[in-house]
């Protein structure tokens, strides 16, 4: 499952140094609030900016034991929520059935989606409103051009059916639904407030459609996105512009202290973008579902590398969006 930009872990160098100095210590994790799931690398759409480098033609998918155990995992631990993601997570056959088994045992349950995908399942998003999932829906953009520019010609006209859909079924209205935006290069994102007031603007106007709340999330330079910089000569650039805008405000809500996340195999990292760089769970630990510990994993130190300064960068960069 290793990216092609390494699969050992690399020293965090500067990005430890300003955390040791923001902070007098290094990172580690406080709770485990979420347990997020990557149930495969299959997606029917290769975008530009994707970390994973998922795509149609990538096999991986998690078996139905290793769910069994992330399901075990997520009751031990009383995380508030199991995030699960892709790839496009609706193209996994068992979808339904894992779903359906963490709602089982009370667990909130929240699928991430790139819209075009739900409209390949016939009765999915009927069947995610009768759980009560929550969505957290990928639209880079408002504007057309932008979204076919990232993620192919006749995406955004299929996102805007599968919004259409979603709010005809409540989503937007009485359950959650948000979007996430990135941007189209290497910049951050603007302030999450004022771009969400855009969006609603937007979207309103042109197609009535309703959604719960926005959330910004900057390119990690892994995967596509890093081969797209490296292309225009701009990684260095890119790096450098990340360390500059290094905010402390950040750290206390990084993705890393307050969940897990669980590869298509069963390994275990701290977050995503070390999942797409096959940097698992160190410092002791064993980094597979079937061993997890929840206090061990409450109080893990967090492995990290360079690339985290784009989570502590200007606003900040979660999967729950801004952090400051």
């Amino acid at each position: 499952m290793a990216s092609d930009d390494t699969s050992a872990h690399a020293p965090a160098g500067g990005f430890d140094r300003r955390v040791m100095q923001a902070t007098g210590g290094h990172l580690y994790a406080e709770s485990t609030d979420t347990i997020q799931v990557n149930i495969g690398l299959r997606c029917n759409l290769a975008c530009a900016h994707c970390h994973l480098q998922a795509g149609p033609d990538r096999p991986e998918q998690m078996n139905w034991s290793t769910m069994r155990q992330v399901v075990g995992a997520a009751r031990r631990v009383g995380c508030g929520l199991v995030d699960i993601t892709g790839g496009a997570p609706e193209l996994h056959p068992r979808l339904r059935e894992f779903i359906a088994a963490l709602r089982a045992e009370g667990l909130a349950v929240q699928l991430r989606t790139n819209l075009t995908a739900l409209l390949l399942r016939e009765g999915l998003p009927g069947f995610l409103r009768d759980q009560a999932v929550h969505l957290v829906a990928s639209l880079p953009c408002y504007l057309e051009e932008n979204v076919s520019a990232q993620r192919g010609e006749g995406v955004y006209s299929r996102s805007v059916t599968a919004l259409r859909r979603l709010n005809e079924l409540g989503y937007g209205r009485e359950l959650p639904l948000h979007l996430v935006y990135n941007p189209a290069g290497p910049s951050l994102p603007p302030p999450q407030q004022e771009l969400e007031a855009d969006y609603r603007r937007e979207l309103r106007r042109r197609f009535g459609i309703e959604f719960s709340g926005l959330l910004t999330i900057a390119n990690m330079p892994v995967g596509r996105f890093r081969a797209h910089l490296r292309r225009e000569g701009r990684e260095t650039e890119y790096q450098q512009m990340l360390e500059d805008a290094f905010n402390p405000a950040t750290l206390g809500g990084l993705m890393c202290r307050h969940q897990v996340s669980v590869g298509w195999d069963g390994r275990l990292y701290d977050c995503d973008f070390n999942l797409a760089l096959d940097w698992p769970v160190d410092h002791g630990l064993r980094p597979h579902i079937g061993a997890f510990e929840p206090e061990e994993f409450a109080r893990r130190r967090i492995v990290t590398g360079e690339h985290c300064f784009v989570c502590t960068a200007g606003h900040g960069s979660s999967c729950g969006g801004a952090l400051a």
